[in-house]
């Protein structure tokens, strides 16, 4: 290792940082369809249908309070890939068509730094329609500068004071991915964490994410008086550190709140943040922490303090949730920072079924157990699984295999809830042009359940999105007995002749071409 760099920074001014914002800016939605940044944990059928229902109970409370009339502004940041948003209000819309009660009208808002996924998210055919119905917009926001929502499908610009509702903020994955400062404690003294970077020979002309796989941090420490100050805005949460650990390194989240109260500005009735990330919110969690290190997955992510950002806020007169019991891969948090956050009775008990008593981070436990049990379970059980993850593409596509082996064996009722749920699970896919094909898995296995006219579809739109790949014969050929099945005679010989041009000895294609040539 050579040090080419020996200059000192703050934590949260380090170059690490600037990289961080390049690479989402760089990438844009390639970041997700590599599969560079993990998105699974927070964007899937639980986590939405999770965040819905509390949404759904914030509008019910809002509307108790007599506020039914003005629109509520829900803000999501680090929107990403758009799925989790479209997941949420798939689910929202469909709790409030079918609860069949008046609760305010809502604008849920998506916004991120990088221009190119919100070129995306406004061609996405899957959130037109939420757009065409005035339900959902997108803004550029800026977490470390920006104090103003931007709208840029409405051209709304949403100021401080303008809301008249309060604020409803999302933010996944979000805080521990902005910049974080670095404190150290020992002795009752605060110290600020400075860093240095390292790197190996030959760094020239690198992009952002292998300047993060390559950098080394080295740690340094100053005294921090700044944090002492009597004019530093979170001096109160310092000083329970200074008092309450020893031998600690602290992320300590300053922008991140800071963000939050901008946010809150644009309200006068305050907000509610729902949050999930890698993160504590417990102390004992803080106490002799090691220095922090990057984990690096395409972009980095640290552990984020959600002790100081629930501390902050009740001390302001918010009242906080996170779970009694411990989070083991994705800790979930509610703050209502509302007047009399108690009487948001309908928000709280949301909270209390779908996080509390058993929630996304429990269901994420037991889908990894259960995907080193696949080839033991039987279809009921598959089944049972994918009804509990609301009928999630991902164990869908894991399990397709094992699902195939087993219909020669499964009774009526399993493959009319297998047709029902394939549906349901379509219903809800958001495609980013990933390598899997989703459709070519449901038409096969509808195919192998001789539901010929379901598969159909399914067939060609696999072959579509494929580019009409003259080379996919087992596609060709069984969309042509699904065409031959269903009456469609014409369609099935066209088929059937683009299949024998693959596999011109096909003995089945052959009969089948014989049989409707002399039809």
């Amino acid at each position: 290792m050579t040090q080419t760099d020996q200059q000192l920074y703050r934590f949260s001014e380090a170059p690490i940082w600037e990289w961080q914002r390049s690479y989402y800016e760089e990438q844009g939605i390639k970041a997700w369809q590599r599969d560079e940044v993990p998105q699974y944990i927070t964007s899937n059928p639980v986590m939405a249908e999770a965040y819905a229902e509390m949404i759904f109970g914030f509008l019910q409370d809002r509307a108790t309070l007599g506020n039914d009339t003005e629109p509520v502004t829900i803000v999501e940041l680090g929107a990403g890939s758009g799925q989790f948003a479209y997941l949420v209000l798939k689910e929202l819309c469909d709790l409030i068509e079918f609860a069949g009660i008046a609760v305010p009208p809502f604008r849920y808002v998506m916004s991120d730094l990088a221009v190119s996924n919100m070129t995306y998210w406004k061609q996405h055919p899957s959130l037109l329609p939420f757009v065409e119905r005035g339900v959902l917009d997108f803004a550029k926001f800026d977490a470390v500068n920006d104090t103003e929502l931007i709208l840029i499908h409405s051209g709304i610009t949403i100021r401080p004071g303008d809301l008249k509702q309060p604020l409803l903020v999302i933010a996944n994955y979000f805080f521990d991915s902005i910049p974080q400062d670095l404190i150290y404690v020992e002795d009752g003294k605060v110290y600020d964490c400075k860093v240095s970077l390292d790197f190996p020979d030959g760094i020239a002309g690198l992009s952002a994410s292998e300047l993060l796989e390559k950098a080394t941090l080295e740690y340094h420490y100053r005294r921090g008086t700044d944090f002492e100050r009597a004019t530093y805005p979170y001096r109160n949460v310092i000083a329970f550190y200074r008092e309450k650990l020893e031998d600690s390194h602290i992320l300590f989240p300053a922008i991140g709140m800071a963000c939050l109260e901008r946010l809150g500005r644009l309200s006068l009735q305050g907000f509610v943040l729902i949050t999930a990330d890698k993160g504590d919110n417990r102390l004992e969690n803080w106490e002799f922490a090691e220095p922090p290190k990057l984990i690096v997955h395409g972009s980095f992510s640290l552990t984020a303090n959600y002790h100081a950002i629930q501390t902050h806020f009740e001390r302001k007169g918010a009242h906080s949730f996170f779970t009694s019991h411990h989070h083991h891969n994705l800790n979930i948090g509610c703050i209502l920072m509302l007047e009399n956050p108690m009487s948001y009775i309908q928000t709280r008990l949301a909270y209390r079924r779908r996080i509390e008593r058993f929630g996304p981070d429990d269901f994420f436990s037991l889908k990894q157990w259960f995907d080193g049990q696949l080839e033991q379970m039987e279809l009921r059980q598959i089944l049972a699984l994918w009804r509990l993850g609301g009928y999630d593409s991902e164990w869908f596509l894991q399990s397709v295999k094992r699902i195939s082996s087993l219909l020669p064996t499964g009774i009526e009722a399993d493959m009319e809830d297998l047709r029902s749920g394939i549906y349901r699970m379509w219903q809800a896919y958001y495609p980013m042009g990933e390598k899997h094909d989703l459709a070519l898995d449901c038409g096969m296995l509808l195919y192998e359940m001789d539901l010929f006219e379901d598969a159909l579809p399914f067939l060609e739109r696999s072959l579509m999105n494929n580019g009409h790949n003259e080379d996919n014969f087992e596609g060709v050929y069984r969309l042509s007995v699904c065409h031959y099945e269903a009456g469609n005679a014409v369609e099935a010989l066209a088929y059937t002749r683009r299949a024998l041009k693959i596999e011109p000895g096909h003995e089945g294609a052959l009969a089948l071409q014989d049989l409707l040539e002399g039809e």
